[in-house]
């Protein structure tokens, strides 16, 4: 549970994300290599006076996680992995602000966009939101996840194709530590799990695949893909639970 005054100083948090990953999503394109794209998020978080969460975290080696295409989270960057016209990359991205943590994510196409790609980013992106959409006082746990995974089935009905909704990895608390209870699953039953009361942060994060939602760990002992080879999306917000509502903590200014 956190105060107001702690809410505040989560959002100024949040705000050093935002701007991290605005000046990352600005310099996306072909010929650009994801260490590139971590320099860039590094010098940001550290010209904001606040510190990467992720560099060291248990041992991880950057200030992102840079997931191109089949890569589902954790991508660890790399001077070698140089982005490609019709390439999709995911961008994970923490900071530190005086003890308080700031954790989001987006999926961005590399030049040109393919059209099964822009509607499997949209539908994790509409699962994210309805999901924080029932980060309300009084609420269930389980609300939030029914509410991704709805949405996403919703979307994957529309488009008319099957989407992997990813089990193994979903949201979590957040304040002085990135990573904390509740564990956010993205399925889930209504009105189930722990009560939702104000002052709760919890970080919300959906992440579908255009095909199955098995997983598989590469020797890095970071990288997360696809069993199948199918491409993945990622998003995500910090988010207050407030008596006004939903409150998204690491969304721009």
């Amino acid at each position: 549970m956190k105060t107001p005054g702690q809410i505040e100083a989560m959002r100024a948090a949040g705000l050093v994300v935002a701007a991290a990953l605005a000046a990352v999503t600005d310099e996306v394109r072909p010929g650009t290599s994801t260490a590139d794209l971590d320099a860039i998020a590094h010098a940001t978080i550290r010209e904001a006076g606040a510190e990467p969460s992720f560099l060291g975290y248990q041992g991880f080696p950057a200030s992102i996680c840079a997931s191109v295409n089949e890569q589902v989270v954790h991508g660890i960057p790399s001077p070698t992995t140089v982005l490609a016209d019709g390439d999709l990359i995911s961008i994970d991205c923490g900071a530190i602000l005086e003890g308080w943590h700031g954790d989001a994510a987006v999926t961005v196409a590399v030049g040109t966009a393919r059209p099964a790609d822009e509607s499997l980013s949209a539908a994790c992106r509409a699962a994210m939101y309805a999901g924080i959409e029932r980060l309300v006082p009084g609420g269930r746990l389980g609300d939030v996840s029914h509410a991704v995974e709805d949405e996403a089935r919703r979307r994957a009905a529309a488009d008319g194709r099957e989407y992997g909704i990813v089990a193994d990895y979903g949201g979590h608390g957040i304040g002085t530590s990135m990573h904390m209870d509740p564990f956010v699953p993205n399925l889930g039953r209504a009105g189930t799990g722990m009560r939702l009361r104000s002052g709760m942060v919890l970080a919300i994060e959906p992440m579908l695949t255009g095909g199955t939602d098995e997983t598989d760990e590469l020797a890095d002992g970071w990288t997360v893909v696809t069993s199948d080879g199918s491409r993945a999306v990622h998003w995500e917000h910090s988010v207050a639970v407030t008596d006004d509502g939903p409150r998204i903590l690491t969304a721009p200014a």
